[in-house]
């Protein structure tokens, strides 16, 4: 057994953790701060602010080397292009004094100014989707075109003078697409669509809502507009007059872009116009023409019912539209307006040549140039392709396809009645 009456040296010890130290430190630090306290209150309520004050700006200072938290990012510009061109078109850029012819080419930005002539029409198309179609003499300004990195966009035309048709997509919520019209200011919602009217001249001016909704805000008036609703003003009116016009019927046949084939031996051709009758309609109105401003009439005829066969039509390419009216004689707006084409059917099948060029994406949109036989017709998905040169060639850009995979349908078409169609898939992502 050991011997502990031995001499020796012996050593004990006590752990002590770095906790029991600190509440140890804090509890002395409490009661020595509650007796200064007593001692001298002023000066100790004076010294606990300025410690406060100490740490909220050291951890100010230590916040500000962390990351800031990511929010959206500032709108970027974007680009709008034409998609049709017919007439006479001007382009102001934003940085220049001077017009421009109008071209496919030419992208559209934030402060550029668009003019039609008196026989000029435009289609432009916006990034959010946003269709414009710009008729003839009018004037309109690119107040604003943008986006963000969530996708949020951001349209705003100004129309100056004239009557401009638009559309808005499927877009991201927060997105705003407005057209502002003496002052009064439309937002649109998605899938819509409108008209706008400005004749600064007599005074007169409109916004009609075609299909959707959309709020027209005015000197503090807000209107909120859906199908077939339109608000009209004059510069001195203190309020916006709202009214409902009467829907127009929609043309069913002769089709959009459809040929009517006529016999070598036939001068003219019987053909039977139909549209969808509309209630509480008294009658029709059918107007024909060989041009899509409907500028000169070949035809101009109110029926009772809802189809009207017209004879004695030529050879030739055709556009017409139609109008209902009710028992006071009050007319609708004019329907969407359908073009066919009298072709004389070829008693053997005719090639027609027909030239791809590789397509170039931009975005939704696709760009499509390509060549065929000079007078020949081309259409693209159903639409037609408003200038075909002299020589053949085309260029055309596609309204904004939906994600995903789209078949980009072209076809062309002669007088003696051959075509040749060619397809090819596009996937947008």
């Amino acid at each position: 057994m050991p011997n502990r009456n031995k001499p020796g040296v012996y050593v004990a010890w006590k752990t002590v953790t770095y906790r029991s130290v600190i509440m140890m430190m804090l509890g002395a630090a409490l009661i020595f701060f509650a007796i200064l306290h007593e001692a001298f209150p002023k000066f100790t309520d004076s010294t606990v602010k300025a410690a406060a004050s100490l740490s909220t700006g050291l951890l100010e200072k230590v916040a500000g080397l962390a990351p800031p938290l990511k929010g959206p990012s500032p709108a970027v510009a974007q680009q709008a292009h034409f998609t049709a061109l017919d007439g006479t078109i001007r382009v102001r850029k934003s940085n220049g004094t001077t017009w421009i012819n109008a071209d496919y080419n030419v992208p559209l930005e934030k402060g550029d100014v668009v003019q039609t002539g008196a026989e000029g029409m435009a289609k432009i198309v916006f990034n959010d989707g946003t269709n414009y179609t710009v008729k003839q003499d009018s004037l309109i300004v690119i107040e604003e075109n943008s986006a963000n990195d969530q996708q949020q966009t951001n349209v705003a035309v100004a129309v100056t003078t004239g009557t401009v048709d638009l559309s808005t997509a499927t877009y991201v919520q927060g997105s705003k697409s407005q057209v502002i019209v003496a002052g009064a200011k439309a937002s649109l919602a998605p899938d819509s669509a409108a008209m706008v009217h400005n004749d600064p001249k007599d005074d007169r001016h409109e916004i009609l809502v075609k299909k959707g909704s959309g709020d027209v805000e005015r000197n503090g008036e807000v209107v909120r507009l859906s199908n077939w609703e339109k608000v009209s003003f004059q510069a001195t009116s203190k309020t916006m007059e709202r009214a409902t016009e009467i829907g127009p019927p929609a043309p069913i046949s002769p089709g959009n872009m459809m040929p009517v084939f006529i016999s070598p031996d036939e001068k003219s051709k019987q053909v039977e116009f139909t549209w969808t009758p509309m209630p509480n309609a008294a009658g029709y109105r059918l107007r024909i023409s060989h041009n899509p401003y409907f500028s000169s009439l070949l035809l101009d005829r109110k029926v009772e019912t809802a189809s009207v066969v017209v004879t004695g039509l030529p050879v030739g390419a055709y556009y017409w539209s139609i109008q209902s009216y009710d028992g006071a004689g009050k007319e609708s707006v004019e329907s969407e307006k359908n073009r066919f084409t009298i072709i004389v059917k070829a008693k053997e099948k005719i090639e027609l040549a027909l030239e791809l060029d590789p397509f170039i994406q931009h975005g939704h949109v696709i760009e499509v140039t390509g060549k065929t036989e000079p007078g020949a017709r081309v259409m693209v998905n159903g639409r037609e392709v408003p200038i075909v040169s002299d020589d053949g060639t085309f260029h055309y850009f596609t309204p904004p396809l939906p994600n995903g995979e789209n078949l980009v349908t072209v076809t062309a078409q002669n007088a003696q009645g051959g075509v040749n169609t060619h397809q090819e898939k596009v996937v947008i992502q």
